[in-house]
């Protein structure tokens, strides 16, 4: 076997971008098989690495916060007590003696990666995955950032939206471009029988993928559940829930403790009008999606993904630490009229009779339906990004890509 003629080292700090730079480099092997690649997930173990066989080039750590102590500083304590700071030094030092043998660099996230990229000396490729001006209208490219990207070894700055490539543009970053969401390019329905009744409408639940919170979340939609048959006939309406494989082996401990029933990916609740049901699928997620009225949704890019087919979302605050009432308000600004978010801080039994009332009135609100089917995909732009992005890569490797193209 000929030694790999070309290197590259993925920097990214969190789990999305974690999964956004694995997206990447599936499609980077495809159209460019020799290539070495190597990662350096800076916040939880990397898994979606680890699925690749991607090689880690330094040591990983799941913190407290779970890599949100943006949302809430004094989480960022408890991480700096299990030793954040030593932590973050060895993966720095770690970047520093792997840069000097790679041909390129690639930083997916925000200030951290891309601060990472920059102190290595090395030319490098930005993707500010989690950064939009929907947020605010415009992007505010801090003093910090604002170098990283605008440093001449900065080789290009990939936007998650259409939107934030434009303002980026406008601020004299003339590098920016849109890359979009990689995960959309698999977002493909599988043709799962999700046992669905014809013309009724679905509502999605998605609770979140990190444990113990996403239990917490689940257990909070199933009451919402209970509320929303209060006011839609049990004949009216239908649910399925998308969760990680982690989540499906507690739902046995969830259904006793929130007196559900539970057998065989179903979960069911008697009520004097009949039997609702939940049926649990982990590996339905594409095709959940793709079939829902709407979403109730408590996660980050799951929703975002949604959004991205079209589809509105209804939030409900949990109690953290990454669903909380401040991720859920900036998650509207970023969705826009596409996301409902109901209460303002951790949900309370008047929340879920609020939040149960605005599905009812939205599954069968075909104006607003239709209207955010137009602005999800517009909002997100075209699916693609993983190509793109990694086409670009391969023209900064000098290389050529197995298609020739």
């Amino acid at each position: 076997m000929p030694s790999p003629s070309k290197r590259i080292l993925f920097i990214s700090n969190g789990h999305g971008e974690d999964n956004h730079s694995s997206y990447v480099i599936e499609a980077l092997l495809q159209l460019y098989p020799n290539l070495e690649v190597m990662a350096m997930p800076i916040v939880g173990e990397g898994n979606a690495y680890r699925r690749l066989d991607v090689p880690i080039i330094g040591p990983t750590q799941n913190m407290p916060s779970g890599g949100f102590s943006y949302i809430n500083r004094l989480r960022l304590l408890t991480d700096l007590k299990a030793g954040l700071v030593g932590l973050t030094w060895q993966q720095l030092r770690a970047v520093w003696q792997c840069a000097p043998s790679c041909d390129l660099i690639m930083a997916t996230g925000d200030t951290v990666s891309q601060g990472f990229a920059y102190s290595t000396g090395y030319p490098y490729v930005s993707f500010i995955s989690c950064l939009s001006a929907l947020y605010e209208g415009t992007l505010k490219v801090g003093p910090f950032i604002g170098t990283f990207l605008r440093s001449p070894r900065c080789l290009g700055v990939f936007t998650r939206d259409p939107y934030t490539a434009k303002d980026l543009k406008q601020q004299g970053i003339t590098k920016a471009k849109f890359g979009g969401i990689p995960s959309l390019d698999k977002l493909q329905p599988t043709n799962k029988d999700l046992q669905l009744k014809a013309d009724i409408p679905m509502v999605a639940l998605l609770p979140g993928s990190r444990l113990p919170e996403a239990v917490r979340n689940f257990k909070l939609q199933l009451n919402l559940i209970r509320e929303i048959i209060q006011v839609i006939p049990l004949e009216k309406i239908q649910f399925r829930a998308a969760l990680v494989p982690k989540l499906m082996t507690e739902l046995t401990a969830i259904a006793e403790s929130e007196n559900w029933q539970y057998e065989n990916n179903k979960l069911s609740y008697k009520t004097p009008q009949g039997t609702v049901e939940v049926l649990c699928y982990s590996d339905g997620f594409n095709d959940i999606l793709h079939h829902c009225t709407v979403m109730l949704g408590m996660a980050g890019l799951a929703v975002d993904q949604g959004i991205a087919l079209g589809k509105p979302v209804i939030q409900v605050p949990g109690e953290g630490p990454q669903f909380t009432y401040e991720f859920a308000e900036a998650q509207t600004r970023l969705i826009g009229s596409c996301a409902q978010t109901i209460g303002t801080g951790p949900a309370t039994s008047e929340t879920l009779k609020e939040a149960a009332r605005c599905v009812a009135k939205t599954v069968v609100n075909k104006g607003y339906l239709e209207d955010c089917e137009i602005k999800g995909k517009a909002r997100f732009g075209p699916p693609g990004a993983s190509e793109r992005i990694a086409r670009f890569l391969i023209s900064n490797l000098g290389v050529q890509s197995k298609d020739n193209s």
